[in-house]
């Protein structure tokens, strides 16, 4: 017995989704290039690099789909969620590379990219990106969307284990809209509750970055498209019909991002602050559905670079920012120009270099203690 449930979960783990991997290098790579602009760089990455803002939403639809299709897969073959489980895979995933991370930031100044942090509580309660304020407590402030991402692993399954119990499941659609909803109309009242009075005055993007941009409340968009992408993938009629129309939805999605781009151009403009990060999450959406299915040419071939900067990912997240300061300090004594774009292609393979360095030395052996835990709580079921 214990076996079989081993065997099914491992099954489950396998289930891959090459389109996913393509995806989820393109949202690195616009993360990179858009917090590299806060350093020293060439001038076209002001031209193009403005689009990197939405690698995080993509992240957001990509994590929202892939943990709801994990607990779903769970809640299909158990009639429950294993909460214990759960936890497990997203502590020893998360948690050491992060922490990793804070040790480098809080205890070595020479790694911070800017002059100061927030409270080190702040990180470890994942409560970082309520009330950041990005200009005097800018260093790792791209923690934010982690914190995000931590409340929804907490919130996700807690919700959906309620609803079990309830037996009213068949509620999670409406509670997905309302939740989509209650977003939008947080946003209009951080607009004109605190934006909008200060829209004049020279600082105001800074308050436009802590009551809009940063709240979870007001940035659930993309988690939450990811989770109806989720629900509805448990349809088999859902299922073919993305499998008949695989290419249609990836250039159908690719235009939509294309638009809210446009839209957003002016990303502290009323529009795009109140329409336009669910416009995005909407978009990213309709791509991530198109690389899921299994005609488009995205799910078709894996590729190794990729596929390497899809695992690498979440790594050179957390440390990018360090890198580029160092590889910047390291460009300034020996004379080359950081404004270059030689710099920033040295810069990008330090990056990879740091995220190897993560996943050999704190990835996989967190892996292998996670995967002992797990056989142990296997055991007892």
């Amino acid at each position: 017995m214990v076996n079989s449930k081993i065997i099914a979960e491992k099954m489950m783990e396998k289930e891959k989704f090459v389109g996913l991997d393509h995806l989820r290098a393109v949202a690195i790579l616009l993360v990179f290039l858009y917090h590299y602009g806060m350093f020293e760089h060439p001038a076209w990455v002001d031209t193009i690099g403005w689009i990197g803002w939405t690698g995080v939403d993509l992240f957001f639809v990509l994590s929202g789909f892939l943990i709801s299709s994990q607990l779903f897969r769970e809640i299909s073959a158990n009639q429950t969620i294993r909460l214990k489980i759960f936890f497990t895979k997203r502590f020893f995933r998360i948690i050491p590379p992060y922490l990793f991370t804070l040790l480098l930031y809080f205890c070595f100044p020479v790694f911070r990219e800017r002059e100061a942090l927030p409270p080190l509580w702040k990180f470890l309660s994942f409560t970082q990106n309520f009330g950041l304020d990005v200009i005097n407590q800018g260093t790792f402030s791209h923690a934010w969307s982690l914190c995000i991402e931590e409340q929804f692993y907490l919130a996700l399954p807690v919700l959906l284990l309620f609803l079990i119990r309830l037996k009213q499941m068949k509620y999670l659609k409406i509670i997905i809209v309302l939740l989509l909803i209650s977003t939008f109309f947080l946003r209009v009242f951080s607009w004109n509750e605190y934006v909008l009075p200060k829209l004049e005055t020279p600082g105001f993007w800074k308050d436009w970055y802590m009551q809009i941009y940063y709240p979870t409340y007001t940035r659930l968009d993309g988690l939450v498209i990811g989770v109806l992408i989720g629900v509805l993938f448990q349809s088999s009629t859902f299922k073919a019909m993305i499998n008949r129309n695989g290419n249609l939805l990836v250039f159908t999605g690719i235009t939509a991002v294309t638009f809210s781009l446009w839209f957003c151009r002016d990303a502290y403009s009323q529009q795009a602050s109140l329409f336009g990060f669910t416009l995005v999450a909407v978009s990213y959406g309709i791509l991530v559905t198109g690389a899921i299915s299994g005609t488009s040419f995205l799910s078709k071939k894996s590729n190794m670079i990729t596929t390497q900067l899809a695992a690498l990912s979440y790594a050179i997240y957390l440390s990018h920012k360090i890198v580029i300061h160092l590889v910047q300090l390291f460009l300034e004594r020996i004379k080359i120009p950081a404004s270059y774009s030689t710099g920033l292609l040295i810069c990008f393979a330090c990056c990879i270099l740091a995220g190897l360095v993560y996943r050999y030395c704190i990835e996989k052996p967190s892996a292998t203690i996670k995967n002992k835990v797990l056989n142990r709580f296997n055991r007892d079921y």
